[in-house]
C-alpha cells in the first residue's frame, strides 16, 4: 500500500493496454496518465526542478517560468505547490481551458499568447515571452524543456528500463516527439542496452521537428514550430508524420471502447499503425507506444463534435463518420 507526503513520489509505472482487441495490431500501450500531475511530464518536471534546486538556480525568492502546452505546466504547477514555488507557465490560445484552469487552481499564474510568431509560431512567441520576463526580473528561473538534459535522463533511468523490465522481447517502440525529451531518453537507453530494438518517432504534420514543411496544429502535444535542441535524429530509426484528423479518428475509436486518452496518444497509435502496416509487421512482432496522458482534458476540443467540425470540416481527409454524424 503507497503512502506518500509528497504528490511527485507516486507514479504508476507499469500498466499497458493490449490494442489487440481494439485495433487488431500487435501493440501495447504504456499508460503514464496515473499520477498527480495527469501525464509523463512529472517526470522531467520532477527531474529538472531537483536539478535546479542542487544547483543553487531555484531557491526560495525563485519564480520558476516555462513555456508549456499544456502537461508540463500542470506538471510544474504541482511541483511548485507541493514546494512553495512561484510559478509562470507561459502558454498559447490552443491550450485547453480545462488544463488552464487546472494550473490556476493550483496557484499558478498562467500567461497566454494569442499571437504566433511569423517564423516559429507560438512556441516561438512564448519563448519570446518567456526570455521577456527573465531578462525584466533576475527572480525568474526558466527549466528550459527544450534543451534542458534532465528532461530526456528522466525517461532513461525510469520510462525506458520500466518497459525494457516488461517486454524483454521488444522489436518496436513508438515514440511520440514534442520536446523530444521522452524520444531521446528511451531512444538512448535502447541505443546502448538493447540496440536491436528500432525506435520510431511518432510526429504530428506540420511540425518542423524533423525537417518538415510548418503548417497550423490545433491539437496541443506532439510537434513543434521550432526544432528541440535535444533531438539527436541519428538515435532515431525511422520517422511518421500523422494528420491531425487521423489523430482525432483515433481517439473517437478509442474512446467507443472505453479508453479516454488524449491527443497525443490518438497520435502515437495511429503512427505505429501505419509503420506496422507498411512495415509488413506479423502478429508475432512485439511493439509498445507511450500515452502520455488521459482525455479529460481535452472534452472541450478534439472529443466535442462541434470544435472537431469547425476545425477540420474543409480538411482533405473529412472527419470521422461517428463524430460527423453527431457535429
Amino acid at each position: 500500500m503507497p503512502i506518500i507526503s509528497q504528490p511527485h513520489e507516486f507514479n504508476e509505472d507499469d500498466l499497458y493496454v493490449d490494442l489487440r482487441p481494439s485495433f487488431g495490431i500487435p501493440l501495447y500501450l504504456k499508460c503514464e496518465g496515473f499520477n498527480f500531475a495527469g501525464s509523463i511530464k512529472l517526470k522531467a518536471a520532477a527531474a529538472m526542478v531537483a536539478a535546479a534546486e542542487r544547483s543553487g538556480a531555484l531557491g526560495r525568492d525563485s519564480i520558476m517560468v516555462e513555456s508549456s502546452s499544456g502537461n508540463l505546466g500542470v506538471a510544474l504547477s504541482v511541483l511548485a505547490a507541493s514546494k512553495g514555488y512561484q510559478f509562470v507557465c507561459v502558454t498559447d490560445s490552443r491550450c485547453n481551458l480545462a488544463t488552464k484552469q487546472l494550473m490556476e487552481t493550483l496557484g499558478a499564474q498562467v500567461h497566454t499568447i494569442t499571437e504566433p510568431d511569423p517564423d516559429g509560431g507560438y512556441l516561438a512567441a512564448r519563448i519570446s515571452h518567456v526570455r521577456e520576463l527573465c531578462d525584466d526580473d533576475d527572480r525568474y528561473v526558466w527549466l528550459n524543456q527544450y534543451a534542458n538534459p534532465d528532461n530526456w535522463s528522466a525517461h532513461y533511468r525510469t520510462t525506458a528500463p520500466s518497459i525494457d523490465r516488461a517486454f524483454p522481447m521488444l522489436d518496436v517502440l513508438f515514440v511520440g516527439a514534442g520536446t523530444t525529451g521522452t524520444l531521446m531518453g528511451c531512444a538512448r537507453y535502447f541505443k546502448r542496452f538493447r540496440p536491436t530494438v528500432r525506435v520510431v518517432a511518432i510526429d504530428a504534420v506540420g511540425s518542423v521537428t524533423f525537417g518538415g514543411p510548418p503548417a497550423p496544429r490545433m491539437i496541443p502535444g506532439l510537434g513543434t514550430g521550432v526544432r528541440p535542441a535535444l533531438l539527436d535524429e541519428s538515435l532515431v530509426d525511422d520517422v511518421v508524420l500523422v494528420e491531425e484528423i487521423d489523430t482525432v479518428r483515433t481517439c473517437h475509436r478509442l474512446a467507443r471502447r472505453g479508453f479516454l486518452f488524449g491527443g497525443s496518444t490518438g497520435t502515437v497509435i495511429s503512427g505505429a499503425t501505419q509503420w506496422l502496416a507498411a512495415n509488413d509487421a506479423g502478429p508475432d512482432v512485439t511493439a509498445v507506444t507511450i500515452a502520455p496522458d488521459f482525455g479529460e482534458r481535452y472534452l472541450d476540443s478534439l472529443y466535442q463534435p462541434s470544435w472537431v467540425h469547425q476545425v477540420y470540416r474543409t480538411g482533405p481527409v473529412g472527419l470521422p463518420d461517428e463524430v460527423a454524424a453527431r457535429g
